[in-house]
């Protein structure tokens, strides 16, 4: 039997606009989801206190905010996250900016993820802007260059997270969005993978959000996919 627990790979993502939508997600997960994702939309409504505040309930913070930046500009604005006390923050996988990114976090416990591909992507999106590879092709490719430049991990679909394993040595962690229970909607992901698809296929953390959010009881929700989680680390 595997001695991981669920509740410490789950992150759910705080999409919502306001503090109060936020506090109230927060509260009603309590004691089921530790581990919080807050992006653009909320991070630009409630700005660093919020965070803050996460992080003194004792809660684990996922800041997503895919930098991308001159190599000065990143390494800096890396420190002022590391010195927040959130656990993972992304960055775009170009190199100055993961080699910037890796230089900034010096000396603190945060992990640089790079974005390998967002999941809403697929191959003729690839083609619209020139790139005349394969998804599975660019995420490797920008994998292999996110070890080499000192990241922690990468933002991964659970389709390329074995790959992902098998290519780097298993040196990156790779979390994995777009995650769908069994029948859900794609929501806007081309590339989606159920809980235990993408477990099986390595991925070590699972972000979690409009299934729960939306759900009637997000509770009951969050509760249903932490079980398919159970059961498929076995």
């Amino acid at each position: 039997m595997s001695n991981i627990d669920p509740k410490e790979r789950l992150i759910f993502a705080l999409d919502v606009p306001t503090v109060k939508e936020a506090d109230r997600f927060v509260a009603e997960l309590e004691g089921v989801v530790e581990f919080f994702k807050v992006g653009i939309i909320l991070h630009t409504s409630a700005g660093e206190g919020f965070v803050a505040g996460l992080v003194k309930k004792g809660r684990r913070v996922f800041l997503d905010l895919k930098f991308f930046d001159i190599a000065d500009t990143v390494r800096d604005a890396v420190k002022q996250a590391a010195g927040m006390g959130v656990d993972f923050l992304t960055v775009h996988a170009d190199r100055q900016v993961m080699t910037a990114a890796a230089e900034g976090k010096t000396g603190s416990r945060l992990k640089i993820l790079a974005v390998t591909l967002l999941t809403s992507m697929g191959a003729s999106d690839l083609e619209d802007v020139g790139i005349k590879m394969t998804t599975e092709e660019v995420v490797l490719r920008r994998a292999k260059m996110a070890v080499e430049c000192g990241c922690d991990g990468v933002i991964s679909s659970g389709k390329e997270a074995a790959l992902i394993k098998k290519e780097t040595g298993g040196k990156l962690l790779v979390v994995t969005p777009g995650v769908r229970p069994s029948g859900g909607s794609t929501d806007g992901h081309k590339r989606l993978v159920t809980p235990a698809s993408a477990i099986g296929a390595g991925a070590d953390y699972l972000v979690v959000g409009r299934p729960i959010k939306n759900a009637p009881d997000p509770r009951s929700a969050a509760l249903e996919i932490l079980e398919e989680m159970r059961k498929a680390y076995g």
